[in-house]
């Protein structure tokens, strides 16, 4: 103790020094010495960080006793016990306690709701899906293939194969019975395999689709927007949000998307699994796979791809923004509240810049399929008016 000031406020009256306040934490066997006034600086509260061996004396001065400075092992079991009482204070907090509204837990049971209404991550409900066809000379082949191309034509035939041909998809089916239907794709890369698969691709796609807009029309925000708003943001939205569903059944370890009784996997024999992790897709599932996220993240994920203001087509722009804020709000809450770890402490920001990906994959995917379309028309209808894609 010093005998120095007396501090206000207190009943006790104790007397500390004003500046240490309480015992010094400088080590024992430390000898500071003064590189700037040679034992003469100026010590008050808001300098006395500038000089240690100043600080010292003048505590010294103060009345301060010497047997009062910690030594190191004081020095480190002081902070082991701030450490201990830090971990108590994380460990007593159950998860949600601190840091959620009222309103917050709300939208996410909303959501939570939703997803389990309108998604099966067991697939049982897809069924009367087209197969695709083993491939042999009576496979249908578009009639603008077989006839002479044209400069324009074969272009477009040589980008189409360009995208499709280098990465295969293989399909695994097991039947009710035990049985195991396998499909590969071929070594060669003619494209026949390409319209085999389209059927398949098309219903699966369709199927996925009508529970991501039955998903949106459970959610109170979304109906609250008008009709023409909810048709913009489905139709910039929907292949996004179907991504992130598709993530959650996708399998890291080995690189296939779980769908109930259906497995799909990629495929390049060319230039292996390092060339594979190239495409960007397959990329980005496992980049999001890679985060572990809980089920409430992943809703607040699809929130926020739905809620984009900058859809082509959307009215009430700063209504569906603020829409959007408040669920990415949300979302970085939730993860400081259930994620306290120092490893998590970027999580949100990964979460977005995977979402600004998605984004750029969903243009890229849109190109792709117009392309498709323009030369083998296979879209479902839902498909069509999701990709604003006009009969010919």
């Amino acid at each position: 103790m010093c005998r120095g000031n007396r501090e206000l406020g207190c009943p006790t009256r104790p007397t500390f020094c004003s500046l240490s306040s309480g015992r010094r934490a400088i080590k024992r066997n430390a000898r500071p010495r003064c590189l700037f006034r040679k034992g003469a600086c100026e010590i008050t509260r808001k300098t006395r960080r500038q000089c240690q061996a100043c600080r010292l004396r003048k505590c010294l001065e103060s009345g301060m006793r010497k047997e009062m400075i910690m030594s190191d092992a004081a020095v480190e079991q002081r902070r082991a016990l701030i450490r201990r009482k830090k971990r108590e204070q994380i460990g007593a907090q159950p998860p949600g306690a601190k840091g959620l509204t009222e309103e917050q837990r709300t939208m996410i049971s909303e959501l939570m709701n939703a997803q389990m209404k309108t998604f099966d991550t067991t697939f049982t409900h897809f069924k009367n899906f087209r197969l695709p066809e083993v491939l042999s000379s009576s496979l249908e082949i578009p009639e603008c293939l077989q006839t002479p191309l044209s400069r324009e034509e074969a272009a477009k035939w040589s980008k189409l194969r360009e995208d499709l041909c280098s990465v295969k998809l293989s399909l695994q089916l097991r039947g009710e019975d035990g049985s195991v239907w396998n499909y590969k794709p071929p070594a060669d890369n003619s494209g026949k395999e390409i319209f085999s698969l389209l059927p398949h691709i098309a219903d699966m796609s369709t199927y996925m689709f009508k529970g991501i807009i039955n998903f949106a029309k459970v959610i109170s925000y979304f109906r609250d927007l008008p009709i023409e708003d909810q048709i913009s943001l489905l139709k910039g939205a929907t292949f996004e949000l179907c991504q992130l569903r598709f993530n959650t059944v996708f399998n890291a370890e080995t690189g296939t998307w779980e769908c109930g009784r259906l497995s799909y996997s990629l495929e390049d024999p060319s230039g292996g699994f390092q060339q594979l992790l190239l495409q960007p897709m397959l990329k980005f599932h496992y980049m999001l796979k890679k985060l572990q996220l809980h089920k409430e993240e992943y809703v607040l994920m699809q929130a926020i791809s739905l809620f984009s203001p900058d859809r082509p087509g959307v009215v009430q722009r700063q209504v569906v923004d603020q829409l959007q804020e408040r669920f990415a709000i949300t979302l970085k809450a939730y993860i400081e509240c259930n994620r306290p770890q120092p490893a998590h402490r970027f999580l949100f920001l990964k979460i977005m810049a995977m979402l600004t990906e998605l984004r750029s994959i969903n243009a890229q995917h849109t190109q792709r399929l117009l392309r498709i379309q323009d030369i083998h028309p296979f879209a479902t209808p839902l498909m069509q008016e999701l990709f604003s894609i006009t009969e010919s």
